[in-house]
């Protein structure tokens, strides 16, 4: 019983660790696949193909690793016993897994009769009424308040901040309510009549 044991694991301690390598290419050899699952289902470690479909991991020998990805058959590689080198290279190509499924027809309604019933009921909007509405003045008037500066606007308002920052670099702006000479103006206008009515 004990020597049965005994030859058991030195079976398992004997098992040599191999670097198995490769690359992954779709079925007609021209693009790598990426984010191939690579998996010992057995042991419970696995790796990932890398962006250029290349991957590497450790594995014992008599170990069968697992190739999956979705929308591709899944393959298996069982890793050869008693091998004299330490490294296998691979280059797997993986089919596209077709999946036939049965035809489906989508309809809003469950029978024809229904579909029929909810055509005959729609009330129809003649579409130049709409468009009448929407040039009225009122409306045209809304929108006109509600858009935004055109660019040439836009440019004048920029100017404009633009000169009231260059005059405030020298100073307050005047305030011509108190200012004496606009008074002086003013009054001389007054009395030649330059503000009656004609």
């Amino acid at each position: 019983m004990f020597s049965s044991l005994d030859s058991h694991a030195q079976d398992a301690r004997e098992k040599k660790v191999i670097q198995l390598s490769g690359i992954i290419l779709n079925a007609d050899s021209t693009d790598a696949v990426a984010g191939v699952n690579i998996y010992v289902p057995k042991k419970g470690r696995g790796t990932s193909s890398g962006r250029f479909g290349y991957f590497s991991m450790p594995v014992l020998e008599g170990d069968s690793v697992v190739f999956s990805f979705i929308g591709l058959k899944r393959q298996s590689f069982k890793v050869p016993e008693n091998i004299e080198k330490d490294r296998i290279s691979l280059i797997i190509t993986m089919e596209v897994d077709e999946i036939a499924l049965a035809e489906i027809e989508v309809m809003p309604y469950p029978t024809e009769e229904e579909f029929k019933n909810a055509v005959m009921a729609m009330t129809v909007v003649d579409p130049m009424s709409i468009s009448r509405a929407n040039m009225s003045p009122e409306m045209l008037l809304r929108w006109a308040e509600s858009m935004p500066a055109s660019g040439n606007e836009n440019f004048r308002y920029f100017q404009q901040g633009q000169l009231q920052q260059n005059q405030d670099l020298y100073g307050p702006r005047p305030l011509r309510l108190l200012d004496p000479f606009a008074w002086s103006q003013f009054i001389r206008s007054i009395k030649r009549g330059d503000l009656k009515s004609k």
